[in-house]
């Protein structure tokens, strides 16, 4: 796990998921869109939404709610996708994950986070970098990168490889 404590101030997207706050690392996102129509894929995990067109490219959508176990996202006014750049064994994935809706671009310098916590051994929180608080509010701060294992990231390629052909 990194230790963001040691780690220059940087700056982050925050979005609501349900009432909670998350960041990612504004060096990972790519662009912000409007929610549009999500093209679902037979057979691929609950969380994979499906995929848009994406200036001709093919571009999974993933439901971080689901994925968190939370209900699944529903379309409102706010409802976009982030498009992401995640690295997994040293592979670029464009991805575009479901937020409820976008915050803002935020500050946090390394004496306003905290290390994830810790809640035993059976909870994998290693997607955690840490919490940062910003007034009287905590922003659970996501490593993108480890959010989506291997294995789920290789169905999301092999789709986006799949629609691709098909197109």
């Amino acid at each position: 796990m990194t230790d963001v404590r040691t780690t220059p101030a940087a700056q982050y997207l925050t979005y609501k998921l349900d009432e909670e706050v998350f960041a990612i690392d504004i060096s990972k996102v790519r662009e912000v869109l409007d929610f549009t129509a999500v093209t679902k894929v037979p057979q691929t995990p609950d969380f994979m939404r499906g995929v848009i067109n994406l200036r001709g490219s093919v571009v999974p959508v993933l439901d971080l709610r689901l994925k968190f176990g939370m209900a699944e996202t529903t379309r409102t006014v706010n409802t976009c996708i982030i498009i992401v750049e995640v690295f997994v064994d040293n592979e670029r994935t464009i991805l575009g994950a479901l937020a409820d809706s976008v915050q803002e671009v935020i500050d946090l310098g390394a004496e306003q986070i905290e290390p994830a916590p810790r809640i035993g051994m059976r909870l994998k929180t290693d997607f955690i970098r840490g919490m940062g608080k910003r007034d009287s509010q905590f922003v659970i701060i996501l490593d993108i990168d480890k959010v989506f294992s291997a294995e789920e990231l290789a169905i999301v390629q092999q789709t986006e490889t799949a629609e691709t052909i098909s197109v």
